[in-house]
């Protein structure tokens, strides 16, 4: 059994920045792919930023540059730093972990961007 719990959402300003974090435990082997995605009101759920325990990343091309992933394989955490954020921005954010076929989902935190 796997559990992901994010924290760090809230609402900021166009320009400024906020810090996700998805503390993973449970049933968690080195070899995974953790990321973030997101859901804006009528969209459909699409991905934010990956990264493997190898520490390979990858970006949306619409977060490249503000956005950075980072992990903790120690502590078993994911980050997401995002600077520059936009109005656009505004989503619920999801942790994801991606491991032997199978993938899981945290609740999700609201992220908030005002204009």
């Amino acid at each position: 059994q796997v559990q992901l719990v994010e924290s760090g959402g809230g609402l900021v300003q166009a320009g400024g920045s906020l810090r996700l974090s998805c503390a993973a435990s449970g049933s968690i082997f080195s070899i995974n792919v953790m990321g973030w995605y997101r859901q804006a009101p009528g969209k459909q759920r699409e991905l934010v930023a990956t990264i493997n325990s190898g520490g390979s990343t990858n970006y949306a091309d619409s977060v490249k540059g503000r956005f950075t992933i980072s992990r903790d394989n120690a502590k078993n955490m994911v980050y997401l730093q995002m600077n520059s954020l936009k109005p656009e921005d505004t989503a619920v954010y999801y942790c994801n972990l991606k491991l032997y076929g199978a993938s899981y989902w945290g609740q999700g935190t609201q992220v908030t961007v005002s204009s």
